[in-house]
């Protein structure tokens, strides 16, 4: 088992520092474990993703010291502290291995680390295929996805980030569910359409993909004003373009069932029904309003609360592949946030 001072200043792979094989990263898939019943899950979700992918699984577990008034406490106690809670950590991780049982030939990885959980995984995360947490817990890791910085590490990280609800973990592979992509438009919209394709392909061949986009409804707010927009006419706009970047995706998986569907509702709330079946549902992590603006505001915490399955959110990167879209027809044009 692996025991490390985590530096926020030297990561564990840093930006100028691409791996020697960028199509294999270091760690494999990283899941935070925090010796809760939804940090469980997640890892049972990410043994199951290391062994689809030919992956490593590292279970990491962090923890920082408490601080105390320098009059109060002495090196030998201050040393004391880190002990009793590194070995509190190796406890977890080797309890969460023996729950796992029979890992099927995946290598597992434990690793201890001193330092803040939040920045601990985005610094993994630049060495990962994935990161996979549930979205609650004791306040560690998981805690983090759900309380104040629940914007920063989907924003921040640099590989994927998967979200296990507790009771979500069970593999889906045995129904004839799709794997299901948010899509408002955007240009980190096409991204995770692009990785949700990856990810269909990477289940079956007879895995198929739903692209859904929805229309928010009128506010309760205004709809008594007299109304110079044909809502007829926007859904009919809205289900062109999700038709056009269907088809686009298309062309660069034609093997590929892609099915589309524009939902007369929330954005939110279509993510979170669509979770209860979808063997996947995949979102981005920046956008303007739509399904992955909700990510990065105060509606994050509703995702992250209430998704009846696995959610993948996919950060944004300049793939060559999104040059093309607008040889497809009409598309929404929205440029990636900074």
């Amino acid at each position: 088992m692996t025991e490390q001072f985590h530096d926020p200043a030297n990561k564990v792979n840093a930006d100028t520092e691409l791996p020697v094989n960028p199509t294999k990263k270091k760690h494999g898939v990283v899941v935070g474990v925090d010796g809760s019943k939804r940090s469980l899950a997640a890892a049972v979700w990410a043994l199951r993703e290391a062994k689809r992918i030919s992956a490593p699984l590292t279970m990491v577990s962090a923890y920082t010291l408490p601080i105390f008034p320098s009059v109060a406490v002495d090196a030998a106690t201050g040393g004391h502290e880190d002990s009793a809670l590194a070995q509190s950590c190796r406890q977890i991780l080797e309890a969460t291995k023996a729950e796992l049982g029979d890992t099927e030939g995946v290598e597992i990885r434990c690793n201890v680390e001193l330092g803040d959980p939040g920045t601990v995984l985005v610094d993994y995360s630049h060495d990962a295929e994935l990161l996979v947490a549930g979205p609650r817990g004791r306040g560690g890791f998981l805690g983090l996805l759900v309380g104040s910085v629940s914007r920063g590490l989907p924003a921040h990280a640099k590989c994927p980030v998967v979200l296990v609800p507790r009771g979500a973990e069970a593999s889906r592979a045995s129904t004839d569910t799709p794997v299901v992509v948010a899509s408002d438009g955007s240009e980190q919209g096409r991204v995770a359409m692009l990785r949700a394709a990856e990810e269909t392909v990477r289940r079956s061949p007879s895995c198929r993909l739903k692209v859904i986009t929805a229309m928010a409804p009128v506010s309760s707010a205004v709809e008594w004003l007299p109304s110079t927009v044909d809502e007829r006419a926007m859904f009919d706009e809205l289900r062109d373009k999700l038709n056009a970047g269907v088809e686009w995706l298309q062309s660069h998986f034609p093997d590929l069932n892609i099915e589309a569907e524009v939902i007369d509702g929330v954005p939110v709330d279509a993510v979170v029904a669509e979770s209860e079946s979808a063997r996947l549902t995949v979102v981005g992590t920046r956008g303007l309003g739509g399904f992955t603006g909700a990510l990065l505001g105060s509606t994050s915490q509703g995702i992250a609360a209430h998704a009846r399955g696995p959610v993948m959110i996919v950060p944004y990167h300049d793939d060559p592949r999104l040059h093309d879209r607008p040889e497809f027809g009409p598309m929404i044009n929205q440029d990636p946030q900074e």
